[in-house]
């Protein structure tokens, strides 16, 4: 596997080394020691799975408050998704700051997200599966999110949103969140 930092502190684009034959290819998607090589997450306790239908699908932006966050590793393994991240870390050079990737079934690259940063994505493509590694279990009450839409974070997505959850589309934006965490936690 190869790790490309991206602009965002600790974030990471993983590309997979194919071995190519007649037969197609094989390549690794997960080693333990090459991720701690990276001095990245090597324990994960949750996998999951995100199926969605059409094309302009929007989830997120989401993510688990201290001291339940979670870093996850993100695969779409049928589709493509533009993949966004937000990082909520007030100590981080990029704090308040997000980019996006593409992630496509075609390319079989991983986005590392470290714990601190919101994540969400839209669909490219219809019928688009999404799979995820999880390094923390799911706390239903440390579960926050950002607004996709808001102006404070100014996330341009690639297409017209033709589906959200209204949970999704009610989410506070970042101020309110960063205030609500500073005011309860003290740091992420």
């Amino acid at each position: 596997m190869i790790f490309r930092e991206l602009s965002l502190s600790g974030a990471y684009l993983i590309e997979i080394e194919r071995q190519t034959d007649a037969r197609g290819f094989f390549a690794r998607t997960w080693c333990q020691r090459e991720f701690g090589e990276q001095n990245l997450e090597t324990e994960y306790v949750q996998a999951s799975i995100s199926v969605n239908p059409a094309s302009g699908t929007l989830r997120g932006l989401h993510f688990q408050c201290p001291p339940y966050g979670e870093v996850k590793i993100v695969q779409c393994v049928r589709g493509a998704i533009y993949d966004i991240i937000v990082d909520l870390r007030p100590r981080s050079t990029t704090f308040r700051k997000w980019l996006g990737v593409t992630l496509s079934a075609e390319s079989h690259n991983m986005l590392y997200v470290p714990a601190g940063f919101a994540h969400g994505f839209q669909t490219l493509e219809n019928d688009t599966e999404v799979s995820y590694l999880i390094s923390t279990f799911y706390v239903p009450a440390a579960a926050r999110g950002i607004r996709y839409d808001d102006p404070a974070l100014g996330i341009t997505w690639p297409g017209d949103v033709t589906r959200i959850s209204e949970k999704d589309r009610a989410l506070p934006g970042i101020d309110e969140v960063v205030a609500a965490l500073m005011a309860t936690r003290g740091t992420l």
